[in-house]
């Protein structure tokens, strides 16, 4: 089951790069087939096995002969890698399933908005479809109702950070935090939100301070939200019982 688990990651982690690369196009993800960037040749299955194909051709397109980014074997590694991760921590049943959804729709939305510095509604609008049929599939009212109020102050906190900052807060940046305040529900929704503000305070205080990015550069905050997802998936329950547990001995 680890193999399997694993071999799909790398596979669906390939589908990701399609993804990546044709929705800020606007292209379809299904037509045309995977064919290579430069000379357009339609690449045949042994070009399309995960992570072994760039190693086979030395990372380069063997019609061609261009250089294949490396981001196209990192990323299947990497999803490959969260697939393992999850099975390890959840098993196999339902929080599998739909943490493997979130986590791949992550990687997409963050190398998206890494590269692009948007992200793109179409890819918001699935994770809020999925995610729905998630709640009404295994989710009772109560717990609808709590996902309701993350989605809406989540929003709500993020929309007004955004006025505040006049802009400093893209309006994908916004979506996004709905739909994991709707995914999360509230309670790991405020962890969450915490953990991305420091993320991305660490994260930009370095690249800052290396000289990889000056103050009037923008710096994408999507990837910053998606690892705070990650983090609280593995490990949301965790802080949140520290915390209550600190706070409450302190106050005592």
């Amino acid at each position: 089951m680890v193999l399997l688990i694993s071999m799909v990651g790398l596979i669906i982690g390939s589908f990701l790069n399609v993804c990546i690369y044709r929705i800020p196009k606007r292209e379809s993800i299904v037509y045309p087939p995977s064919h290579c960037t430069s000379c357009n040749t339609r690449l045949k299955f042994f070009d399309l096995i995960p992570v072994f194909s760039y190693l086979l051709n030395k990372g380069r397109c063997r019609y061609c002969g261009e250089n294949i980014s490396l981001q196209y074997p990192f990323i299947e590694l990497l999803n490959g890698l969260i697939y393992l991760l999850l099975f390890y921590k959840f098993g196999f049943g339902f929080d599998l399933i739909r943490y493997l959804f979130l986590t791949s729709l992550l990687v997409v939305i963050s190398f998206i908005d890494y590269k692009h510095q948007i992200i793109p509604d179409s890819v918001l609008l699935f994770g809020f479809f999925i995610t729905f049929i998630f709640k009404l599939l295994y989710y009772s009212k109560v717990e609808l109702l709590n996902s309701i109020l993350g989605l809406l102050i989540g929003g709500l906190i993020f929309l007004i950070i955004a006025i505040v900052s006049h802009g400093g807060m893209g309006g994908g940046d916004i979506k996004l935090i709905a739909l994991l305040g709707f995914f999360f529900g509230l309670k790991h929704l405020l962890l969450l939100m915490f953990l991305s503000f420091l993320i991305g305070a660490f994260f930009s205080i370095m690249l800052l301070l290396l000289r990889i990015k000056d103050r009037k550069d923008f710096i994408p905050f999507g990837p910053f939200i998606s690892i705070a997802a990650i983090i609280t998936i593995f490990y949301g329950d965790v802080l949140i019982s520290y915390y209550i547990n600190y706070f409450f001995n302190y106050m005592g």
